[in-house]
């Protein structure tokens, strides 16, 4: 199958061999290998290609959703979008219900936190036009974050260490919300940890 038939069979800017497969053709990793060197592909994981020259539709969110389900993306990558941490974040962080694991690529570098599938809630959908991605809300984004590193977080300095914006915190984030989620988590350490978050904002 020529590079060209591929491209006109699938409209997406990203593919993979099941695309392919349930299209009734038939696709070599040798192609695959020959076309990825001219750079008319590119991997982004096993199994999973990207057309170059439709690169730019492709939002890093779909890609994270793409590549290792089911996950939506939480934590700092959230806290960063909607200005509670000063920091860049490294990579698009996500929670999944599966193995921890990373993976990096020409899109950037992608860390999925395995959490219980109880805890595997609290996003909002978001459609594409050509998929979709998950994003966790900001109560949920904060308390993923306490949960993923509350061995390391315990007191009010360690709190002032995260360097969480106060101001941006009580205008962005429903107490409520936050308090029910919490909730969710049934983790006594869990709810210490908010009530100092809580205490540091307000100070």
């Amino acid at each position: 199958m020529k590079y060209t038939d591929v491209r006109n069979l699938i409209k997406n800017p990203y593919f993979t061999l099941q695309d392919i497969r349930i299209r009734g053709a038939v696709l070599f990793p040798s192609q695959l290998t020959l076309w990825k060197k001219q750079g008319l592909i590119d991997k982004v994981k096993r199994g999973i290609y990207v057309f170059n020259d439709r690169k730019d539709g492709i939002q890093k969110e779909e890609i994270a959703f793409l590549l290792y389900g089911p996950s939506y993306i939480s934590s700092e990558s959230i806290l960063r979008k909607h200005g509670l941490i000063p920091e860049m974040v490294y990579g698009t962080t996500s929670v999944t219900t599966r193995t921890t694991r990373r993976f990096t690529n020409s899109f950037g570098a992608f860390i999925y936190h395995h959490v219980t599938p109880r805890l595997f809630f609290g996003y909002t959908a978001h459609t594409t036009p050509h998929g979709k991605y998950l994003l966790a809300d900001p109560e949920k984004a904060m308390l993923d974050y306490l949960y993923l590193n509350q061995d390391s977080i315990d007191t009010i300095d360690d709190i002032d260490e995260i360097r969480i914006n106060g101001e941006r915190f009580l205008e962005v984030m429903d107490t409520d919300k936050l308090k029910e989620y919490a909730c969710a988590f049934c983790s006594p350490k869990i709810d210490h940890l908010l009530d100092i978050l809580c205490t540091y904002v307000h100070a």
